[in-house]
């Protein structure tokens, strides 16, 4: 009857979530007629580069959707800008099993969104699909030019790298306060062009705009998890049925979010203590049972936000469990084992501080080393959360 219950409960708010997780935020598009449109942009903060997006004009409006064919440039205002452009990519591979012998980029051109990642007289851009990833770059108002980079299969069959990127940046933007030998040591990732671009143009007293400095997110959490835990143990060994067994334990969970998708997404790992004592005494002639079990448990699974507001988010996870019980925990004589199990959440956090979580785990199997003997355990926890940091 419960695991009816928490069905029914987890359906209900993610049917209602299905349209207040929709952000929608202020932003803009031009269209190819040059015209620029005021709108509400839906913010899937992409991971890979969009083809298309949807707006509406209003709070109350239609839905409407754009694709690259028709817009010349989209941004969501305080958060991204992806400008259309027709240029020259090279999609070579960097996985070692599928590198050519040749050091040279092969390029084919395409009509991309390339995202904005510095703007000023030196602009930054990136291009991201799935595990390719490329830069591009333009001075004023030249065309847009990728930044070389590409790995390739020596004659000694080593790999070898293609740094051409370094080269374009010394030779086309030069400034007193960049030397050689800073470039030199210049990494093909987001870091470190970004920060070449925001010198570039302090150093030309240019006026500028750095995207990616408005989105450093917390990234990680640690959590204190006291909870309260009600558990039950079925048994054929002397008809063992225990219900609602009412106990505490304590956890400390590591959340690590996933940097794409609004936050939405995370890993958490979460080890906590749990414990079961319990003398019951059975029907008949059999006697009584003793219970005595402890346990770390180890949950390591994943968490999906649904935001209510900038305060307020409903959470459901997903968990496998291993359990690694104390050496003396028994069911009377008979020795209990280390065992799996899943578990399933639903909670609410407010402030990034304070959450509770209703967390249902499936039977976890403790007499695995008797093939006469089962033992079911369950448990339903309400866990309440104080994050650290």
């Amino acid at each position: 009857m419960m695991k009816i219950k928490l069905l029914f409960l987890l359906t209900t708010i993610l049917s209602f979530n299905c349209y207040s997780q929709i952000s929608f935020e202020n932003g803009y598009y031009i269209d190819n007629n040059n015209q620029k449109v005021n709108c509400l942009i839906k913010n899937l903060d992409w991971e890979s580069n969009p083809t298309e997006f949807k707006y509406k004009l209003s709070e109350n409006s239609e839905l409407i959707k754009k694709t690259i064919k028709s817009v010349k440039e989209f941004a969501i205002l305080n958060a991204s800008k992806y400008v259309r452009s027709l240029v020259k990519i090279d999609r070579s591979s960097n996985k070692v099993d599928e590198l050519d012998n040749d050091r040279r980029p092969t390029f084919q051109e395409e009509e991309l969104f390339l995202k904005v990642l510095v703007e000023g007289k030196s602009t930054l851009y990136s291009y991201v699909d799935a595990s390719l990833i490329r830069y591009f770059y333009s001075i004023e108002k030249s065309n847009i030019e990728q930044l070389v980079f590409k790995s390739y299969i020596t004659p000694e069959y080593e790999v070898g790298i293609n740094n051409r990127f370094r080269n374009q940046l010394w030779a086309n933007l030069k400034c007193s306060d960049i030397t050689k030998n800073r470039i030199e040591k210049l990494k093909y990732r987001k870091s470190d062009l970004v920060n070449f671009f925001v010198a570039h143009n302090s150093c030309n007293n240019q006026e500028y705009i750095n995207f990616e400095k408005k989105k450093k997110r917390d990234l990680f959490n640690l959590n204190i998890r006291p909870r309260l835990n009600i558990s039950s143990l079925e048994s054929n060994y002397k008809n063992t049925n225990i219900k609602n067994e009412l106990g505490f334990g304590f956890g400390i969970e590591a959340e690590f979010i996933l940097p794409f998708n609004k936050n939405k997404w995370s890993l958490i790992i979460e080890p906590t203590y749990q414990s079961f004592i319990v003398e019951e005494s059975t029907n008949g002639s059999l006697g009584n049972v003793i219970i005595n079990y402890s346990s770390i448990e180890f949950h390591t699974g994943v968490r999906h936000y649904f935001f209510l507001s900038d305060n307020s988010k409903i959470f459901i996870n997903a968990s496998l469990i291993y359990d690694l019980n104390r050496n003396n925990s028994q069911i009377d004589s008979l020795e209990i084992t280390t065992a799996y199990n899943m578990a399933f959440g639903l909670g609410y956090k407010y402030n990034d501080k304070y959450s509770i979580e209703l967390r249902h785990q499936t039977p976890r199997h403790l007499l695995g080393n008797y093939s006469n003997w089962f033992a079911d355990y369950k448990t339903l926890s309400v866990v309440f959360g104080y994050s650290l940091f």
